[in-house]
């Protein structure tokens, strides 16, 4: 009997370790700041419970990866195409998920017509100026109240802080990106907008993004964040990573880490940031881990990841959003930027949709308060 009592405590002990679920990212960081992922396409209609699962669990925000884009949205002047992204809301509305729109002007995916006439030539100024209004205008309004904030404008800064000559910038002028807030705040006075780029550990980018911030709030223009994209590598300089930081902050914005990965291949010759024009033709020695990540790479990425953490967890009041641009390695852009058809593993989860080591080190971080 005493044998048999025993037992039953034994495996009800058992039972109970395993009935325990795992504290996610969603939870732990819950008061600290939302922590993201973006979606592609498939992902969103996808059956698969585990990824759903996974999607819902861990992550507090959603962004689409490229359904919001104007290309996608308005293929052809005065034809929308919403499905997409309706869809993304509904999963996000869902799975009680922030919204982020992403996004509204760029020059990499805006449609070729939104720059010509019907005869092949440039159009006006004025012509441009109306065509970002009417395309701000009808997605903006066609949003309000599921989209929480909208990246306005998208890379529009070169790495050695002059505005980048965009078909934008060379017809309309640079006052093409306060022009786009201000149309964004006219079609939804609620929605926060964000400006948002890449390369943000440059001092050059920094402080142009942060005269950027004043000349639009001298000009009566809403900016509620600066998103940092955070395409990372290991050669990333950290401390100038956080300098942007506090300078940005120092502007009068919240931060937002909007497109965090981390990549652990070799880099062609020179630093190409993140323009995604960028194209190398393949090479094999350039894919070194095709076969998996090496045990020392692996601790090497969990460190950097860590890292980046500590700084995120020191800055959480100024920071509202932290977010993974792709939910698995196995579906990252990094796969086949700046070479197509490499294996990268550059997210928090593995192509086996299991969390990688540093994920649990930064949730009990978030839990204990115990960082830098």
């Amino acid at each position: 009997m005493k044998r048999s009592v025993f037992l039953l405590a034994a495996v009800m002990a058992t039972i109970g370790v395993f009935s325990q679920k795992a504290t996610t990212m969603r939870e732990a960081f819950a008061d600290k700041f939302l922590i993201g992922t973006a979606l592609n396409t498939r992902q969103v209609v996808s059956r698969d419970k585990a990824l759903q699962a996974l999607i819902k669990d861990n992550f507090s925000a959603v962004v689409a990866e490229n359904c919001m884009k104007a290309e996608v949205l308005q293929p052809q002047e005065g034809v929308f195409n919403f499905k997409d992204g309706d869809r993304l809301c509904d999963l996000a509305e869902k799975n009680g998920q922030v919204i982020t729109g992403h996004c509204l002007i760029w020059h990499s995916q805006a449609p070729r017509w939104f720059f010509k006439d019907k005869d092949g030539k440039t159009v006006s100024r004025e012509v441009l100026v109306q065509r970002m209004k009417d395309h701000i205008y009808k997605v903006v309004r066609h949003y309000k109240g599921r989209v929480k904030g909208w990246d306005v404008v998208n890379e529009a800064v070169e790495g050695n802080g002059e505005l980048r000559k965009s078909p934008f910038y060379k017809i309309i002028g640079p006052d093409f990106i306060r022009l786009a807030f201000q149309f964004a705040h006219e079609a939804d006075p609620d929605v926060e907008l964000y400006y948002n780029d890449y390369g943000m550990d440059s001092p050059r980018k920094r402080e142009a993004v942060v005269r950027m911030v004043k000349d639009l709030k001298t000009h009566g223009c809403r900016i509620d964040a600066v998103g940092m994209q955070s395409h990372v590598a290991f050669n990333t300089s950290l401390g100038e990573y956080e300098k942007s930081m506090e300078a940005f902050i120092n502007a009068g914005v919240k931060v937002l880490v909007t497109e965090l990965d981390l990549s652990v291949l070799p880099w062609p010759k020179g630093n190409y940031g993140a323009a995604i024009e960028t194209n190398f033709d393949y090479k094999r020695e350039m894919d070194p881990y095709t076969d998996g990540l090496p045990a020392e790479k692996a601790k090497e990425l969990d460190d950097f990841y860590i890292k980046l953490f500590d700084i995120y967890l020191r800055h959480s009041k100024d920071i509202g959003r932290v977010t993974f641009w792709g939910v698995t390695d196995g579906d990252s852009w990094k796969n086949n930027f700046p070479v197509h058809g490499r294996t990268d593993y550059p997210l928090a989860f593995g192509r086996d949709m299991k969390p990688k080591p540093f994920v649990r080190t930064i949730i009990e971080m978030a839990q204990s308060g115990k960082y830098d």
